[in-house]
């Protein structure tokens, strides 16, 4: 399929950036005060993020990797031959590439992201890597509705969801996004969703509020680009990051706190903060194995197979589209 290789699907920068604005506004406006957790990654975000995967803290990445490096061969054999295996907020392509070395089933690989340089800059060192595997790149918001092109939506295919991005939705979030992926990649589909474990309070809290500082620089940097790209005055320097353990809905929070009373300036509106007033920018779910497999029944899939680590810090869940 060669003419797969050259088509990209790129939305109009204008219609990204008024829903970026838009939703900015809105967040800041509620509440509480809130903002998505998908607008951290812009390329500023994204290398900061792959730092924090690095962290001694953070165990999610380098768990989930053991898991896939363990039983990629087993998972490979699930994905259709000849078919697509699309990949929701692919990010660095680092976890695919365990699952595409294991041989030549797929006939492409879908990488579906929000941030545009680190997609097309992935797409084009797995092009090398893997010269005979079709790359087409899809620069979109992978939570709402996409096109895929008229040759791949033929195909049978796949899903990858890695890195327990599934727990950054609020549940009823997750069982929305698990029926829309289940739109893209059709009845009988395969899913592979990476899920993150309750575990020990202490192990979440380090893993979000490492020594180094580095998830306090992500979570702020989302700050920066408001101001980069919307003209907002924020002062970094009068935020600090806060993260903890909600054990009541099973969720880690980030949030933002207002280390003072202050006033900024956004798109011609004034957004008040008081001392100790937070924005909260991201929620992360901790699931049971139980828990999970019954959130992604009632979302139109069964579950197949699970792979876990010796700790049962994190699963890998195998997920088969209803009839």
């Amino acid at each position: 399929m060669p003419a797969l290789a050259r088509l990209a699907r790129i939305p109009e920068p204008d219609a990204a950036s008024a829903a970026f604005a838009t939703d900015i506004l809105a967040g800041l406006k509620a509440d509480p005060k809130t903002l998505p957790a998908k607008y951290f990654y812009d390329a500023a975000g994204s290398r900061l993020f792959e730092e924090i995967t690095e962290l001694p803290e953070y165990y999610p990445t380098r768990t989930e990797l053991g898991i896939l490096d363990a039983h990629a061969a087993d998972i490979a054999r699930l994905l259709p031959e000849k078919g697509a295996l699309i990949e929701f907020g692919s990010g660095s392509f680092r976890k695919a590439r365990l699952l595409l070395r294991q041989g030549p089933r797929l006939a492409v690989y879908v990488p579906v992201d929000i941030s545009p340089e680190l997609l097309q800059r992935e797409a084009d060192s797995l092009r090398r890597d893997f010269s005979k595997l079709a790359v087409v790149a899809i620069d979109a918001d992978f939570t709402r509705p996409f096109d895929l092109p008229a040759d791949i939506a033929s195909l049978p295919r796949a899903g990858f969801f890695p890195g327990s991005t599934i727990g950054n939705f609020e549940p009823h979030e997750a069982c929305g996004f698990l029926t829309h992926a289940g739109r893209v990649l059709g009845p009988g589909a395969v899913f592979i969703v990476g899920v993150d474990l309750v575990k020990r309070g202490a192990v979440l809290h380090a893993a979000y509020n490492d020594s180094a500082g580095v998830t306090a620089k992500f979570n702020l940097n989302l700050l920066k680009r408001i101001n980069r790209e919307l003209g907002a005055n924020f002062n970094p320097r009068c935020f600090e990051h806060h993260a903890f353990f909600n054990r009541e809905r099973s969720r880690i929070e980030m949030h933002l706190a207002s280390i003072k009373r202050q006033k900024v300036r956004l798109l011609g509106e004034t957004i008040e903060f008081r001392a100790g007033e937070t924005i909260h920018t991201e929620n992360s779910y901790k699931y049971t194995l139980k828990s999970f497999a019954a959130l992604a029944r009632g979302s139109g899939w069964d579950s197949r197979h699970v792979w876990t680590d010796p700790d049962r810090y994190f699963a890998v869940f195998a997920l088969i589209r209803q009839k």
